[in-house]
């Protein structure tokens, strides 16, 4: 790992878990083992903040993955377990790093921990997931009054996620990347001139020739196999939970699929979270982006279209240590019924 910086660290990329705050203090993630937010001086020898952890924290805390609602750091002796007992300073060393952070537009690395929301979180581990941005730094009011009935003042955070190709992507990812934004540029070019028969070029806007259809093509998110999805792969050992097939190819590999219920990306913005994830075999992940299948709260399948291939199970298959949330179901279970199966598929990540 490289040395604490500020934004991305060498070699670490969204979805990594950690086991233990000290592990990731070793790969130089996060500057304390106690702490919430992390500091680190400046070039000017300031401090600013460079990563926080969302681990239970405070009651006016509020995670909803792309969005963050944070409040800032307290001495011990200012509070009591989610409950603050005093107003919080601006001055206080961990709020001063963040607000200097948030003034120079620095970004901040989330890790999530095991008492972090049940949406999101691992049981027993921290796992990182991606750059955010300070949008807002505010003074507000706790929701719980001081111990004599005063209102309480926090220093309040708002952090947005980067979108994914801001995000840390691995080598291979850098050069797909790369290709892909050629390519838009490429499209753009196209689309906006046409060759005139003097063998020039004139704009579409002119209006004197009419351009191909545009294709857009824009690098929303590199499709690649997350740790996130990975893990869930293995703990299936690729065995589709909707209908039991285990593709193996000739070479003896198996394949599957990752199928995010609750679909990245707007107008959805569904977590890459375990929570989020099915291990499916290509059909059935067709299946669930369409709406062709629904899950219950019992976790019974709904076939509500009729479809040829592999027969589903009943109830879909759940590993003692995966555990959906009933959130992400109900979320594609409404979505679905509002839009009905002949909606255009929405996005998911394999």
């Amino acid at each position: 790992m490289g040395q604490q910086a500020i934004g991305h660290i060498d070699g670490v990329v969204p979805g990594e878990v950690f086991s233990s705050r000290m592990e990731m203090k070793n790969a130089n993630l996060h500057s304390d083992v106690r702490r919430g937010i992390s500091r680190l001086k400046d070039s000017d020898s300031s401090y600013v903040a460079d990563a926080i952890v969302l681990n239970g924290g405070y009651e006016d805390d509020d995670d909803d993955w792309t969005s963050v609602k944070y409040t800032g750091a307290s001495p011990d002796d200012e509070k009591d377990g989610t409950k603050l007992l005093k107003s919080q300073s601006w001055e206080y060393r961990d709020n001063a790093a963040l607000k200097l952070s948030f003034d120079r537009g620095y970004p901040i690395r989330i890790f999530r921990g095991p008492k972090g929301d049940r949406r999101y979180s691992l049981p027993n581990s921290y796992r990182y997931d991606g750059l955010y941005k300070i949008t807002a730094a505010h003074d507000a009011t706790a929701k719980s009054p001081a111990p004599d009935g005063t209102p309480i003042t926090i220093c309040q955070f708002i952090l947005e996620r980067l979108p994914d190709p801001e995000q840390e992507l691995t080598p291979a990812e850098r050069q797909i990347a790369e290709v892909l934004v050629q390519q838009e540029e490429l499209l753009d070019v196209e689309a906006t001139t046409v060759d005139d028969e003097s063998g020039g070029t004139t704009s579409a806007e002119d209006g004197e020739a009419k351009p191909p259809a545009t294709r857009v093509s824009r690098v929303q998110r590199i499709v690649r196999d997350p740790a996130t999805v990975r893990r869930i792969k293995a703990l299936y050992d690729h065995e589709c939970q909707l209908c039991g097939l285990r593709l193996v190819g000739p070479d003896g590999k198996p394949y599957s699929e990752g199928a995010h219920i609750k679909p990245l990306g707007k107008p959805h913005n569904g977590p890459d979270v375990e929570r989020n994830i099915l291990c499916l075999c290509p059909n059935c992940h067709v299946r669930l982006d369409i709406g062709a299948v629904l899950i219950e709260e019992d976790w019974l399948i709904v076939v509500r279209t009729g479809m040829f291939g592999e027969n589903l199970r009943t109830k879909l298959k759940m590993h003692r240590r995966h555990k959906v949330h009933q959130e992400y179901v109900e979320y594609h279970r409404e979505w679905w019924i509002s839009h009905g199966p002949r909606h255009e598929p929405t996005e998911s990540a394999m």
